[in-house]
């Protein structure tokens, strides 16, 4: 059936709630085409998020809101994530025969082993993955569990910003989900392809291959240390530089001063972070490098990135195949795309039945 005769389906919005700002994605399906439907980044205030730590939902729902009012669409229903580094997550083997009652007991029994604070204060979820290739009769099942505190701030901050929270997804199942969207030429599935993020506190290197993460590391940088340096410049808060670096309007003096030699530092950083990986053990070299997160979008980048390791880079935009809603400024959300990343592989779980 030809795409255009085919309903379309309204996505939940992507709610990617970040230690400097919060970004939003809201996606609908029409056959197998996908389009971006509204999108928005609202700064945080520096006391809202810390640590990926939400210490103030209400502030946190206030900047959802306004978001929603950026969007300007009539969206209701909503998902978003918990950072990986918050997430104990392990594969175990239980016996195919369990109903799923007995299923989810058996779980409980094991995470109880593993997880090393009481199980009343955790919030936990699992999947029968596929049947064990090495033992008959058991399944291999993933286990994932996080602090509850953690997961009901992030849902109270949603639905006090009256939006339905409708699922809490680990944001490392997100990035998953959305990389096969990612335009990389020349990299099969066989091929090691490196994804690195760089948000407001930390560099996150994930190494996919067959479309699965098979190594993450985090270190301490991220896009704050570029802000301090501007704001001993300018005197500016926080959201006001995240703005006019987003906007273009800082001036260019800062430009040439501050933001460019700023570069350097990022692909050193990236350098330090693929010397790790290339030492953990019996690796390939990457075949490509791709950058996300708000910290990746100035001018150039991918190139001073790609002569610095010797590995093609560049920006992820997972938008590139996609429509565009007529009110979206196509350059805008170019430039915006490696931000949004994580809030599009939220949006993108809508669409898994």
């Amino acid at each position: 059936m030809l795409s255009f005769l085919k309903k379309q389906e309204k996505g939940w919005v992507g709610v990617d709630i970040g230690t400097s700002s919060v970004k939003m994605v809201a996606l609908s399906k029409r056959g197998d085409d996908l389009r971006v439907d509204a999108y928005a980044i609202v700064p945080l205030p520096a006391t809202a998020v810390i640590d990926n730590s939400i210490q103030d939902v209400g502030l946190v729902s206030e900047m959802i809101e306004r978001g929603l009012k950026i969007c300007n669409k009539p969206l209701q229903q909503a998902v978003t994530a918990v950072p990986s580094s918050a997430v104990i997550s392990k594969t175990i083997e239980l016996s195919d025969s369990f109903t799923e009652f007995d299923l989810e007991e058996q779980v409980k029994i094991e995470a109880d082993r593993f997880i090393p604070y009481p199980l009343d204060e955790v919030a936990l979820d699992f999947e029968v993955l596929r049947p064990s290739p090495s033992n008959a009769g058991l399944n291999e099942v993933l286990l994932v569990a996080c602090r509850s505190n953690d997961v009901e701030k992030r849902e109270d901050a949603i639905n006090g910003a009256e939006l339905s929270c409708q699922v809490v997804d680990v944001d490392s199942f997100c990035i998953e989900r959305v990389y096969p969207l990612l335009v990389l030429d020349g990299a099969d599935d066989q091929a090691l392809v490196g994804l690195v993020d760089i948000g407001a506190a930390t560099l996150t290197l994930n190494v996919f291959k067959n479309n699965q993460i098979v190594y993450n590391r985090e270190q301490a940088f991220g896009g704050n240390d570029l802000n301090h340096l501007l704001q001993q410049q300018t005197g500016l808060i926080p959201a006001e530089i995240e703005h006019q670096l987003r906007s273009g309007e800082l001036s260019d003096e800062l430009m040439e001063t501050v933001v460019l030699p700023f570069r350097s530092t990022i692909s050193q950083q990236i350098s330090r972070a693929l010397q790790f990986f290339y030492s953990s053990g019996a690796h390939n070299q990457l075949t490509k490098l791709c950058l996300q997160g708000g910290g990746v979008t100035i001018e150039g980048l991918a190139d001073i990135v790609a002569e610095e390791v010797g590995v093609p880079t560049e920006l992820a935009n997972p938008f590139a195949g996609m429509d565009v809603d007529s009110k979206i400024n196509p350059a805008r959300l170019a430039h915006d795309a490696p931000s949004l990343v994580k809030a599009c592989g939220m949006s993108l779980r809508s669409f898994e039945h």
